[in-house]
């Protein structure tokens, strides 16, 4: 399987708002572990809060993550300035549908952004939402079989 996203970008802070905006774009999904935070450490960079809170100003965001851990959701929550919703299990769209739901933006409003093919662009794909790939917020950080298996699954992308 061959995954094309609408963008392939290198970082977050690359995207660009005005072009969203000129597509129609009003909400913004972000994957969460090392997509806006470093995986499972539950801290924001203030970049990032400075990032995301730059983006409410124009555009409706949650963070959709697949994490299946209550107590470290809840805790993200605490210190998100969004929307965080767990236990997505993506590439499942439910959780997408809902957090549309709630946000009130259609499908078509909206780009999933994420650092993995094969869950939040597949998730992003299946459901009809624009999508953008992002290399990891920390990869400079993360250890070898953490990178390999990205560049695998990186195989998948059709660019």
């Amino acid at each position: 399987m061959r995954i094309k996203p609408d963008y392939n970008l290198e970082s977050i802070y690359d995207i660009n708002p005005l072009e969203l905006k000129s597509k129609g774009i009003k909400g913004i999904f972000f994957d969460l572990d090392s997509t806006v935070m470093q995986s499972k450490t539950c801290k924001f960079t203030k970049r990032t809060l400075d990032f995301l809170n730059s983006l409410k100003k124009d555009f409706k965001i949650a963070i959709i993550s697949n994490n299946h851990n209550k107590s470290y959701v809840d805790k993200v929550q605490k210190i998100s300035p969004v929307k965080v919703y767990g236990n997505a299990r993506k590439p499942d769209v439910k959780i997408l549908k809902i957090a549309c739901y709630e946000m009130g933006l259609e499908i078509k409003e909206v780009v999933m952004v994420g650092d993995r093919p094969l869950t939040d662009i597949l998730a992003g794909k299946k459901v009809g939402m624009k999508t953008i790939l992002v290399d990891s917020i920390s990869k400079d950080a993360e250890g070898f079989l953490t990178r390999f298996v990205r560049f695998l699954e990186r195989l998948t992308v059709k660019k």
